[in-house]
C-alpha cells in the first residue's frame, strides 16, 4: 500500500476556495434537465434516479465541486402551510470536471420519498423529490448554489488516504469525489463503505465495482442489512466493516494520514462512533472526559449530542 509512515503527524488539511451561493432561493437560475434516470435495479421497493442538469451559460459552469450541494426549487408547488416551497438541497454526484468533462453536466441522486402518515395512515408524497422525479428532458428547473465549503477534498488532496462511508443517496457525492481521485493518477489508498437495505439499492455498483477492478488503490465494500446477519446476530451496518473488513481497512484506518467521510442517515453516526473508539481509532474523535472511562457501547444519543465530536479527521454530512 502507497501510504505515508503510521509514525508521522496529521499533515495540514488545507481546503480549496469553492464558489458558494452564487445564486441564492430569491434569485435562482434556470437550466434544462438533460438526463433522468433509474439508478437502482427495476426491481427495487425504492425509487432513486440520476438527474444531471445543464449548466451551460449559467456562473454554475464549471464552479462546481464534488462535495458540494445545489439547491432546487420545486416551482408552483407549496408547503403544507401554503406558503410557496422551499429550497432543497442535493448533493452533487458528478465529478468536478462534470459528466461532460468540462463542467456543464451536472448531476444529482433524488430518492423518492413516498411515507405513511403514521396518525392517519394517508401516503406522504416528498415535495421536491417527486417533483425532480417527474422531470424529463427538456423541462426547466431552478436551481440555486452551490452549497458547502468543507464536505470536499482537501486542496493537498495528495497527502491523505480516504475512507468513505455512506448510506442510500449519502453515496452520490463519493461518486464525482472518486472519480476526480482515481482518474488523476492519485495513488494512496481509498475505500468506499456502502451500506443499503437490499442488493436492488447498490447504486452506481457497476462504476464502484469497475473502478475497484481498474486501481488497485481502491476498495470497495458493500453492507446490505436487510439480507442477512452478522455472526453474533447483528445487521451488517457500514460500522461493522471496520471489523468484519479489518484486514482491508485496518492498515488504511491507523495511518495518521487517514481521512474519514461520512454521509448518509443521521442514525449513522452513533454506531460508527461506537466501533471507531472500540477498535482504537479514537484520533477520528474528541470525546469530553466525563465519559473517557465510560465504555463506547453504553454511549448513548445525549452522549453524542453533547461529549463526542468528530476531530478535523472526521467529515460529516448526514440528514
Amino acid at each position: 500500500m502507497s501510504m505515508q509512515s503510521e509514525m508521522q503527524s496529521t499533515p495540514e488539511i488545507r481546503y480549496p476556495e469553492v464558489a458558494v451561493n452564487t445564486y441564492k432561493p430569491k434569485n435562482p437560475v434556470s437550466v434544462p434537465v438533460v438526463e433522468n434516470r433509474l439508478a437502482t435495479l427495476d426491481v427495487s421497493p425504492n425509487i432513486i434516479r440520476h438527474i444531471t442538469l445543464d449548466m451551460s451559460g449559467t456562473e454554475l459552469e464549471g464552479n462546481i465541486r464534488s462535495g458540494q450541494s445545489i439547491g432546487c426549487v420545486p416551482e408552483g408547488f407549496t408547503e403544507r402551510d401554503g406558503k410557496p416551497a422551499k429550497v432543497r438541497l442535493y448533493s452533487v454526484c458528478s465529478p468536478t470536471r462534470g459528466e461532460d468533462g468540462d463542467g456543464r453536466l451536472v448531476s444529482t441522486t433524488v430518492k423518492r420519498v413516498i411515507e405513511e402518515d403514521p396518525e392517519t395512515q394517508n401516503l406522504f408524497l416528498g415535495l421536491c423529490s417527486n417533483y425532480l422525479s417527474n422531470l424529463r428532458p427538456g423541462d426547466m428547473v431552478k436551481v440555486t448554489g452551490p452549497s458547502g465549503k468543507r464536505f470536499v477534498l482537501p486542496e493537498n488532496v495528495d497527502d491523505f488516504n480516504y475512507v468513505f462511508f455512506a448510506t442510500g443517496t449519502g453515496i452520490a457525492p463519493y461518486r464525482g469525489m472518486i472519480s476526480d481521485l482515481l482518474e488523476n493518477g492519485f495513488s494512496n489508498q481509498v475505500a468506499l463503505i456502502f451500506g443499503c437495505p437490499y442488493r436492488t439499492d447498490l447504486l452506481y455498483y457497476t462504476f464502484f465495482r469497475e473502478m475497484s477492478v481498474k486501481h488497485e488503490n481502491f476498495h470497495y465494500l458493500t453492507s446490505i442489512s436487510r439480507e442477512s446477519v452478522r455472526p453474533d446476530g447483528t445487521k451488517p451496518y457500514v460500522q461493522y466493516q471496520l471489523i468484519d473488513a479489518r484486514e482491508v481497512l485496518q492498515p488504511i484506518v491507523k495511518q495518521k494520514n487517514t481521512l474519514i467521510y461520512v454521509c448518509g442517515l443521521k442514525g449513522m453516526e452513533l454506531g460508527l462512533f461506537r466501533i471507531l473508539a472500540q477498535e482504537g481509532y479514537e484520533d477520528y474523535l474528541r470525546i469530553d472526559d466525563e465519559i473517557k472511562d465510560k465504555s463506547p457501547d453504553l454511549w448513548d444519543r445525549e452522549d453524542l449530542k453533547k461529549r463526542i465530536r468528530p476531530s478535523e479527521r472526521m467529515l460529516l454530512e448526514v440528514y
